[in-house]
C-alpha cells in the first residue's frame, strides 16, 4: 500500500482536553517506541555449524479446528454510515483508521481544501461499507497470539540453536551492542508482549529465517516488512523489524477487541468486514499480514494454507491447550493506590496511552515526580523521588528500565495481573524476586529505557500478559474492562484521542497536562 505523511493537527476539547502551556515546560507526556535494554548478553561472535534440518510437525491434510467459540460481533456494532462528522480532537488519519480506510482513499473521496485541518463538525465522507467479510478461519487463540500463560516456558535460545537457517547465526546491534538472533527476539516478545513463537513463525514464513541458510538482502534487512520502508523511517535490521511487527500485530488485536477496527482494505479498493466470529489473535494476524499486500496473495496466507500451515509445522495445533478466555470480561482490579508516597504531590501528565508502542491498548497513564527544577534545566534526570508499588505482589522482572510488578506473588509475569513501571533508573531500582509492599520503593523515575525526553514514571497494567485499557467506553460486553483505579481516583480516557484525559473522584477532577504551573493535574495520596 502507498503511504503518504501528512501533518496532523488535532482539535482540543476544551477543559476535558490536557491542553499545552505557552512557555517550555520540563515536564512532558512521553511515547514508549524505542529500544530499551533488557536482560540479554551481548555477543562478540557467534557459534558456527548448521545443524542438520529438523523433522518438523506433519500438517494433517484436513486441520479440523474445534476452539471454543468467541462471541459473535453484534450486527449493530459495524459501520453503516457513508459519512463522518469531525468531532474535537479528530484527525484525518485517526478517522481513516477507525474506519477501516486507507489514507490516500479518504484524499480521493474528498475535496479537501488543506487535508491537515480539520474543523468541529465537518462533514467527511467514507466509502460505502463493505458487503463481504473475511474468511472465518481462526489461525491462532488469544493466548498463542499473547506472551501469556506459558509463554515465558518456550526456550527461544534453545529453539533457534535447533534450526538451519539464517536465524541461527543473524545478530543485530542495538544500543551499540551485538546481540543474537534470540536475544532480539525474547526482547521485542517481553516487551510489546507478543508470544516468541508467533514473531518466529513469521519470520519464517515472511522470509524463511528458519529454514534457510542464505537470504536475499531485502529478506535480511527487511524481513517482516518484505519491502524496503516509508521514506522517513528507518526499520531497516531484526529488532526493528521484529518491533515493527509487533505493534502493528497488537494494532490488529487491540484495535478489534477494544478500538473501532472492523474494515480491512487493499489497494484498488478492495475492502472487506472481519467475519464477526474471528477471535482478537486471528484479526490481529488477518490485520498484519494485509499489510503491503494484495488482496490475492493475502487470501492464500489467511488460509489453512498459508501462515497456519508454518505455524502447525513448527509448533504444532495453536489451539491444543489454548486458554480462552485469556481475560475474562471486567475481571476485577486488586486494590491499587498511587505509585509515590503518601503526602506526596505528583503530577498527572499522560493519560490513556499505549502500554509498550501505538500499537498496544491504551493501557498507560504518565506521572513526574515534583522535583525541584530549574528554569532551563534539561529534561532528562534521575528523580531524587521513589515510585512505589501500587499493591502487594513480587517484583517478576527488573531491568532495562523496566520493573514487573506481579500481583499474584508467583513471579511469573505471563500469568494474572501484572503492573509495569517504565522509566526506572538504574540506580536504586528495586531487584527481581523482591516481595514487596504496597508503598514499598521501586525505583527512581528518570528518562532510562523505551523514548522519554522528560523524566517522569509510564505505568501500566496487563492481565495473563494482555494489555488492558485504561479506560474502554467503546467495549462491547464481552471484552468490557474496568477502569484503572488508584486511592480511590478513576482514569477516563477522552475518545481516540491518546494521552487525552482525566482523573475523577466523587466531585474531583484532575486534567492530564503538561507543566507545573496549574493545579489541574495535582495528585496526591
Amino acid at each position: 500500500m502507498k503511504f503518504k505523511l501528512i501533518l496532523v493537527l488535532a482539535l482540543l476539547l476544551g477543559s476535558t482536553a490536557a491542553c499545552f502551556q505557552s512557555q517550555p515546560q520540563v515536564v512532558v507526556i512521553t511515547a514508549t517506541f524505542e529500544p530499551t535494554r533488557d536482560a540479554a548478553v551481548a555477543v562478540t561472535s557467534v557459534g558456527e555449524g548448521i545443524p542438520a534440518a529438523l523433522s518438523l510437525s506433519p500438517v494433517p491434510g484436513d486441520v479440523f479446528i474445534t476452539p471454543t467459540p468467541d462471541p459473535t460481533r453484534p450486527v449493530s456494532d459495524l459501520p453503516v454510515s457513508g459519512e463522518y462528522i469531525v468531532q474535537p480532537g479528530d484527525t484525518l488519519s485517526g478517522i481513516a483508521a477507525a474506519n477501516g480506510v486507507t489514507l490516500d482513499a479518504l484524499l480521493a473521496l474528498n475535496a479537501l481544501d488543506n487535508p491537515n485541518i480539520l474543523s468541529v463538525g465537518q462533514v467527511v465522507k467514507l466509502p460505502a461499507p463493505p458487503d463481504t467479510y473475511t474468511p472465518d478461519l481462526k489461525l491462532l487463540p488469544d493466548s498463542k497470539f499473547v506472551r501469556g500463560p506459558g509463554s515465558g516456558n518456550f526456550d527461544v535460545a534453545g529453539f533457534i540453536a535447533q534450526q538451519p537457517g539464517y536465524i541461527r547465526t543473524a545478530t543485530d546491534t542495538i544500543d551499540n551492542l551485538l546481540y543474537p538472533a534470540a536475544a532480539v527476539v525474547r526482547r521485542v516478545s517481553l516487551e510489546y508482549s507478543v508470544d516468541p513463537r508467533l514473531l518466529l513463525a513469521l519470520l519464517e514464513y515472511k522470509a524463511g529465517w528458519l529454514s534457510q541458510a542464505e537470504l536475499s538482502d531485502t529478506a535480511q534487512d527487511y524481513s517482516l516488512e518484505g519491502q524496503e520502508s516509508p521514506l522517513g523511517f528507518d526499520r531497516r535490521g531484526l529488532y526493528k523489524q521484529l518491533a515493527w511487527a509487533a505493534n502493528q500485530l497488537n494494532s490488529g488485536y487491540y484495535g478489534w477487541k477494544y478500538g473501532d477496527l472492523r474494515i480491512v482494505e487493499f489497494d484498488l479498493g478492495i475492502r472487506q468486514l472481519y467475519a464477526t466470529g474471528l477471535n482478537a489473535g486471528t484479526v490481529g494476524l488477518q490485520y498484519f499480514l494485509s499489510l503491503n499486500n494484495t488482496y490475492s496473495n493475502w487470501q492464500v496466507q489467511v488460509s489453512r494454507e498459508g501462515f497456519y500451515y508454518t505455524y502447525y509445522a513448527y509448533f504444532g495445533d495453536p489451539f491444543v491447550g489454548s486458554i480462552e478466555p485469556l481475560a475474562p470480561p471486567n475481571i476485577p482490579q486488586p486494590e491499587m493506590v498511587f505509585p509515590f508516597s503518601v503526602g506526596e504531590t505528583w503530577f498527572f501528565t499522560g493519560g490513556p496511552h499505549g502500554g509498550w508502542g501505538s500499537g498496544s491498548a491504551w493501557a498507560a497513564l504518565d506521572f513526574a515526580p515534583p522535583d525541584e527544577i530549574e528554569p532551563g534545566s534539561p529534561g532528562c534526570y534521575v528523580s531524587e523521588y521513589w515510585a512505589t508499588a501500587v499493591a502487594p505482589g513480587i517484583i517478576a522482572r527488573s531491568g532495562g528500565g523496566s520493573v514487573i510488578l506481579d500481583l499474584d506473588g508467583d513471579g511469573d509475569e505471563t500469568t494474572g495481573w501484572t503492573v509495569l513501571y517504565l522509566h526506572m533508573a538504574t540506580e536504586g531500582r528495586v531487584q527481581a524476586g523482591t516481595v514487596v509492599q504496597a508503598g514499598d520503593s521501586i525505583g527512581h523515575p528518570s528518562c532510562e529505557g523505551g523514548f522519554s525526553n522528560a523524566t517522569h514514571m509510564h505505568i501500566a497494567r496487563r492481565y495473563n500478559g494482555e494489555w488492558i485499557p485504561v479506560f474502554c467506553d467503546s467495549c462491547a460486553p464481552e471484552h468490557a474492562r474496568v477502569p484503572f483505579v488508584m486511592s480511590g481516583w478513576t482514569s477516563v480516557g477522552l475518545p481516540g484521542q491518546e494521552y487525552q484525559g482525566y482523573m475523577v473522584q466523587g466531585d474531583e477532577r484532575r486534567v492530564a497536562e503538561q507543566g507545573r504551573l496549574t493545579t489541574e493535574n495535582q495528585v496526591s495520596r
